[in-house]
């Protein structure tokens, strides 16, 4: 029979009955990794409004400034798992350097090639390999908290804290996109993104003593299993598109609307405001201390999302839109925060950058239809047809989430470390 022996908390995961943001920022060398990581995911914050701006100037069709956003988010979405996977089996380092090099250069590619007025195909050809090499800096930066934190109850302030920071690089990313494409040139926009995606990915590549201990180098080769293999994960996927589907939906109409009403330079303003409630609502659930289940927490955060998203088509005036868009960005914060919480307890900590990069690519495959499809509404419809589709997305992926909510039920952990058959491989600590 195998005894167990109860592990006592480490400094860098001290658990406090209430944690919260100032326990989360005194872990030890997390700054270190902090900084450099928020650098590193700006840019991304800029790609899909940069490139719709662009393309719609080229073409002067938000169709075709859609689908191409859409290829880009359908690359990423289908390459970020599989850079995950590599990056749990070699170590971030490792994918980040050629990542970063590869979205510079065929980031400029694009550009030129949108600027020469080159045929829709030849710029689908560009956006592949621009969206496939996407630097997945957001679930490496949470599987470093993963790894920094060790199961404590500082993993939900961590989750939120990252949602915050990610909401943080969209109230700045998309003002900042649209600034440059409308008072410097309509190029600004990608090639700013481009240069800081290669100096931010670089700088947060340097900090290897940070990164989690590789699963697939070393005597103890450990079995590498894909996250998607998890049910709950598979739940997680599908809430999470339902989630891209208002990010594409939003840009897209927004767009639309502030170019139908001769203000475009209104469109980063609204964005930032609908960023902006996801920011707040974000730094609100870090702070709180839950007693819900997570599952449970998902369940409403999601339906009371469902229920705002479906209102963003009836609005007709700027006020109207940007409440609608702040309460809207409001109801994504949780749900997001909690969907990455919930990897925590469904997923093992060998497969943790690969469950998040899932979760991020289903945001951006959502996204890219999304984008794809508000477009297509907005030229052959009516103006504001595609608010339509943050409406279908959320609906259709709560419906899923209420059916298979039983998969996102976690096992509690009893925080011990068995001696005998099924022990864990030693983890080495910075």
């Amino acid at each position: 029979m195998a005894s167990t022996v109860t592990t006592e908390p480490s400094q860098d995961s001290a658990s406090p009955s209430r944690p919260g943001y100032g326990q989360l920022l005194r872990t030890r060398g997390a700054w270190t990794f902090l900084l450099p990581g928020f650098a590193a995911r700006q840019p991304f914050a800029m790609l899909t409004i940069s490139i719709v701006l662009l393309v719609q100037h080229t073409t002067g069709s938000y169709g075709a400034a859609g689908a191409a956003a859409a290829v880009t988010g359908v690359s990423m979405a289908l390459f970020a798992p599989y850079s995950g996977r590599l990056a749990d089996r070699y170590g971030q380092r490792a994918v980040l350097v050629p990542g970063v090099l590869v979205h510079t250069l065929s980031g400029l590619a694009l550009t030129a090639l949108a600027l020469a007025h080159a045929p829709l195909w030849a710029l689908f050809a560009a956006a592949v390999p621009t969206g496939a090499s996407v630097p997945q800096v957001g679930p490496m930066v949470r599987a470093r908290w993963g790894a920094k934190l060790q199961d404590s109850p500082l993993m939900s302030t961590a989750a939120a804290f990252e949602s915050v920071t990610d909401e943080l690089t969209f109230v700045f990313g998309p003002l900042l996109a649209t600034a440059l494409c409308t008072t410097v040139a309509p190029a600004a926009g990608l090639v700013t993104e481009a240069a800081l995606t290669l100096a931010g990915g670089l700088l947060f590549a340097a900090r290897k003593s940070t990164q989690p201990q590789v699963t697939g180098t070393g005597h103890a080769r450990v079995r590498h299993t894909s996250a998607l293999g998890v049910p709950g994960v598979r739940v997680l996927v599908v809430a999470f598109l339902g989630i891209g589907s208002v990010f594409g939906g939003m840009q897209v109409s927004l767009a639309a609307f502030t170019e139908s009403i001769g203000e475009p330079g209104l469109n980063g303003v609204l964005y930032g405001t609908f960023a902006a409630g996801n920011m707040l609502s974000g730094i609100v659930c870090g702070a709180l201390a839950w007693k819900a289940a997570p599952h449970r927490r998902l369940v409403v955060g999601y339906t009371a999302l469902a229920l705002t998203a479906s209102a963003l088509w009836t609005s007709h005036s700027v006020l109207v839109l940007a409440g609608l868009g702040l309460l809207v960005g409001m109801c994504i914060a949780p749900a997001l925060i909690t969907g990455y919480t919930l990897v925590d307890g469904l997923v093992p900590a060998g497969a943790r950058t690969e469950a998040f990069t899932w979760l991020t690519g289903a945001v951006a495959l959502g996204q890219a239809a999304a984008v794809t499809v508000a477009g297509q509404l907005e030229d052959r419809l009516w103006g504001g047809a595609g608010f339509l589709v943050p409406m279908a997305g959320t609906v259709l992926a709560l419906v899923t989430l209420l059916a298979l909510r039983s998969r996102l039920v976690t096992r509690p952990r009893n925080r011990t470390v068995a001696r005998g058959v099924g022990h864990r491989v030693p983890v080495t600590v910075d």
